[in-house]
């Protein structure tokens, strides 16, 4: 059995995303920062019959995520599934011309350095298998920058380029690196955008292997 592993685990698509891939068959690893969300949707997955645990760590602390995901695999099976998909926090979307270079430090290790710890954890396991796929999930202004929301457009930009890259370079050794783009709000009544929507997407995007970029819905005009 193998593992998804799920960094930036929430109630919404973080939980549906889980369910997905783990009624599919496989071991669910959740790491999140908060222990008591990670009990709570341990739980409701283990009420589904789905195998997962809980494991602690910041997105922001590189050595956390390290350990996190290295624990992960020891207790529930090599990570063949990665899904990078944490909320930013708010303060990450001041306006361009109120955003000073330090503001752009902790956008910047939430979309780049936690992304490129996350991959360089997994990848060795990844590469033992003989496969795998690295799922990142990512607002409109990754390909559309605002102006209103800098630090996210800046790191997110960073983050896609990061993912381009290992699209390129690990295709040969048929580890699939993709980009799933959310233009709009996540709500449960969304047609394109409902949680499990897109957790559907992200598992097809997943077992289809096929292009990096892809979007749950058009970019608004």
């Amino acid at each position: 059995m193998t593992t998804f592993a799920l960094v930036g685990a929430g109630p919404g698509l973080g939980l549906a995303t889980a369910r997905r891939f783990g009624t599919a068959g496989h071991s669910v690893a959740l790491v999140s920062r908060n222990a008591r969300h990670l009990e709570e949707l341990t739980a409701e997955l283990a009420g589904d019959g789905i195998r997962a645990r809980g494991f602690t760590a910041d997105v922001l602390d590189p050595a956390s995520l390290t350990t996190a995901l290295g624990t992960a695999a020891d207790a529930l099976g090599p990570v063949e599934i990665l899904q990078y998909s944490p909320v930013p926090r708010a303060d990450f979307m001041k306006p361009v011309l109120d955003t000073g270079a330090d503001d752009l430090d902790a956008p910047l290790s939430f979309s780049v350095k936690g992304p490129v710890t996350c991959v360089n954890a997994v990848l060795p396991g990844m590469r033992d298998l003989g496969r795998g796929t690295l799922l990142f999930v990512n607002g409109g202004t990754a390909v559309r920058p605002h102006p209103d929301r800098a630090g996210t457009s800046i790191a997110f930009a960073a983050e896609s380029a990061y993912a381009r890259m290992l699209h390129d370079a690990l295709a040969p050794e048929n580890i699939h690196a993709a980009q799933l783009i959310i233009p709009g709000a996540i709500r449960p009544d969304a047609e394109h955008s409902s949680p499990t929507v897109l957790a559907r997407r992200l598992y097809d995007i997943h077992v289809e292997r096929d292009g990096f970029r892809h979007f749950a819905e058009p970019l608004p005009e």
